[in-house]
């Protein structure tokens, strides 16, 4: 559960292309398409000495450096996912994972330790997305 104060969210774009396996996916069995908008939304109970959440420069920073490997891929041909479906929801937890991999090795500066919750949330268009969310943190 996500604690009770403050968020900061930031957000960037990702290109990408795959396919999917499974009847249930239909048509998007064949390779497609999609332009995410990718929110990270960072929280903490209470402000950092200098009234932030995290430095927001920072976390444009990290969120690009995540989504790097992804960029104007198609997933199908990465290792990262070793032939897993890459649904919009297995998306978001491993961007989630690898943003809180990033808070672990101190990339987010000094309010990286006062975290205490991240959701990252992938739009897939203006009517539909998915998110992960988990506590981060002390």
């Amino acid at each position: 559960m996500i604690p009770a104060g403050f968020a900061l969210t930031v957000r960037e774009r990702v290109m990408i292309a795959h396919s999917f396996k499974g009847e249930v996916f239909g048509p998007a069995q064949r390779l497609h398409g999609a332009t995410y908008v990718v929110e990270a939304t960072f929280h903490r109970p209470e402000l950092d000495g200098d009234g932030l959440v995290v430095d927001i420069g920072l976390a444009h920073v990290v969120l690009q450096a995540v989504l790097a490997p992804l960029q104007y891929q198609n997933l199908d041909e990465l290792d990262l996912f070793g032939g897993q479906n890459t649904t919009t929801e297995v998306l978001s937890q491993w961007i989630w994972q690898g943003i809180v991999d990033r808070i672990g090795t101190g990339e987010l500066g000094s309010g990286g330790p006062g975290l205490r919750g991240l959701s990252v949330t992938l739009r897939e268009s203006d009517v539909a997305w998915a998110s992960f969310s988990g506590p981060v943190g002390g």
